[in-house]
């Protein structure tokens, strides 16, 4: 909340639920929330050269550290963020610039590996967000994939969430997906739903991928959750889906790129994954500049 004071955190069972603030009226209330975030310029009112007022003196910390909570990764601590306003309430506003702080040994220390990350995150959420603008007046979800870079997955998977997409599968414990080996080692699409019915939780979906109309009519016997409909032709999709009838959910996946993503839209499915947003983002150009000593 803008322009209140947090006095202090309420906590329950060694739980952080909520927190009592002054507001600027100086009426005192209490907040309860099922998340709670510090999140104040200068690290919790620590620095005073920031967007805080002079007065604040670091009471985020000191009620946190009060509560026992952990204090990490402060290496690079965000201030002076600036925004380009819109007038237009339908548009973006885009973040133009975000200031750091810190030593000025691990700032430079770090400075190349912070930017590689924040340009490639940057470049992903940028082509991410721009994927779902197309659908944006359609009911059909973007999904990523696992196609992304090695070590570096939670955090491209982040750069998708935040450009507007949504996860399909971490790792394979996260969903059933039987592709092409799978039926192959399983004898057979029936043979392998089947199988995948017997071993996951009721309560976990089962998605197959298919290549042919066939694949497609022996999926839907065999009961099959989510149907994928992988790198087909337009018009055999369409015979897919008139064949599906809704008897299951469908996603559309192989070669989704923005160029041909919003040729979907007249399909009656419910998910497009692409690849592409993760491993054919373009970088943004980003830099570290004007660095300056501040008293504390």
């Amino acid at each position: 909340m803008e322009d209140t004071c947090l006095l202090d955190i309420l906590e329950e069972d060694n739980r952080c639920y909520g927190g009592i603030v002054r507001l600027s009226n100086g009426e005192l209330k209490k907040i309860t929330a099922d998340v709670t975030v510090l999140a104040s310029g200068g690290v919790g009112g620590l620095y005073t050269n920031s967007t805080n007022f002079k007065h604040l003196t670091g009471d985020a910390l000191a009620i946190s550290l009060k509560h026992g909570i952990e204090l990490k990764d402060m290496s690079y601590v965000q201030i002076y963020p600036t925004t380009l306003y819109q007038e237009n309430p339908k548009e973006r506003s885009f973040l133009i610039s975000e200031s750091v702080r810190g030593d000025i040994r691990v700032l430079l220390s770090g400075e190349r590996t912070a930017l590689n990350y924040l340009q490639r995150m940057s470049g992903i959420a940028t082509y991410t967000h721009e994927m779902t603008d197309l659908l944006k007046d359609s009911p059909i979800t973007l999904l990523d994939s696992r196609k992304t870079t090695p070590n570096n997955r939670i955090f491209e998977k982040y750069a998708i969430k935040v450009g507007g997409g949504k996860k399909h599968r971490y790792n394979l414990s996260d969903g059933v997906l039987l592709k092409d080996n799978h039926i192959d080692a399983a004898g057979g699409v029936k043979e392998a739903v089947l199988a995948a019915k017997a071993y996951a939780p009721s309560v976990r979906k089962i998605e197959i991928e298919v290549e042919t109309l066939d694949m497609v009519k022996e999926t839907v016997e065999a009961g099959a959750d989510i149907i994928m409909l992988d790198n087909m032709e337009y018009d055999v999709m369409k015979e897919a889906v008139a064949l599906i009838d809704g008897r299951a959910e469908i996603e559309i996946s192989g070669n989704v790129t923005r160029e041909n993503l919003a040729s979907y839209t007249g399909l009656a499915v419910q998910y497009v994954s692409s690849g592409a947003i993760a491993h054919s983002a373009n970088i943004l150009d980003l830099s570290l500049k004007n660095l300056h000593p501040v008293e504390n």
